[in-house]
């Protein structure tokens, strides 16, 4: 073992050691007390096979959308996983990760506030019996936050924004759909958490509007990394970072052919919400037939 991964355990060690002593059980987060996040690196570690990864390093910048593609398996997630847990040459991979162009402090791995990465799964549920509004004054509690009503009015509509059916403040958590609840935990992770560094795993299949969600955390200036199989979403973003055999084979930059399509594919999906519209609420579809924006 290098003496590099020997201090990141001991690193490891001291944090967690600190956690458990804490007598009010809280901790110190880095996002609000340290200085603003303008830049995440990632270095580079080793594919599955032991080769390395093909890049020197690469650094995203708050307003940086950033897609993550590859097949299943490939270790799409494992790169997401690796950026949450800070990783100090200390993971499968052997990666790397800087904060403003340091190593970062790793008592972030385990802060209960101030978190410098939110991370959105694949499924999502609530299980909480409470209100939407009551989460939303818990989720701010627990972060050190007084919310608002116009601060829960401002998130709830914000949620309603990527979903088809609405939500209500005072809704029962346990009521929402899944595509109703990714819409509410993207709206509070980009109005509510300080967390600058958000990572989302496959945001095509919650049943919201994906493309709003995109510009939502954007307009949060947020640094946002999502792994995805939707081509209309992976080229909303201005690199892809390709993954294989669970290294990163190949970083893309978005052409000016590429922006074309990726206009095209908007305007399908613009269609295809229409559709999606109109089928729920019965209506017959002969009207879309002679649609210019079919192909």
């Amino acid at each position: 073992m290098t003496d590099t991964k020997h201090a990141a355990m001991d690193d490891t060690a001291t944090a967690l050691a600190a956690l458990i002593g804490d007598d009010d059980g809280e901790t110190d987060g880095t996002a609000p007390d340290g200085p603003a996040v303008r830049s995440l690196t990632l270095l580079p570690g080793t594919d599955k096979s032991g080769t390395p990864e093909n890049y020197t390093e690469l650094t995203f910048c708050a307003g940086d959308i950033v897609c993550v593609v590859g097949p299943t398996g490939s270790g799409k997630s494992r790169l997401l996983a690796d950026i949450e847990w800070l990783a100090r040459y200390d993971t499968p991979t052997g990666r790397g990760v800087l904060i403003n162009g340091t190593e970062p402090d790793l008592s972030g791995r385990y802060a209960g506030t101030g978190r410098l990465v939110a991370q959105l799964s694949q499924n999502m549920n609530f299980v909480m019996d409470a209100t939407v509004g009551e989460f939303l004054d818990l989720h701010g509690e627990s972060r050190g936050i007084t919310i608002t009503a116009a601060d829960q009015e401002r998130i709830v509509t914000a949620a309603n924004a990527l979903t088809g059916e609405p939500i209500a403040a005072d809704r029962q958590l346990t009521e929402l759909s899944g595509g109703q609840s990714r819409a509410l935990m993207i709206a509070d992770t980009a109005l509510l958490s300080t967390s600058p560094i958000v990572l989302i795993d496959e945001i095509e299949n919650a049943g919201i509007d994906r493309h709003a969600a995109i510009a939502l955390l954007r307009g949060a200036d947020k640094i946002v990394l999502i792994a995805t199989h939707d081509p209309s979403l992976a080229l909303s973003a201005e690199r892809r970072l390709v993954i294989a055999n669970g290294g990163i084979s190949e970083v893309r930059e978005r052409s000016a052919g590429e922006q074309q399509l990726a206009e095209r594919l908007r305007k399908l999906d613009r269609l295809q919400e229409e559709l999606r519209r109109a089928i729920r609420g019965g209506e017959g579809l002969d009207g879309f037939a002679a649609d210019p924006r079919l192909p």
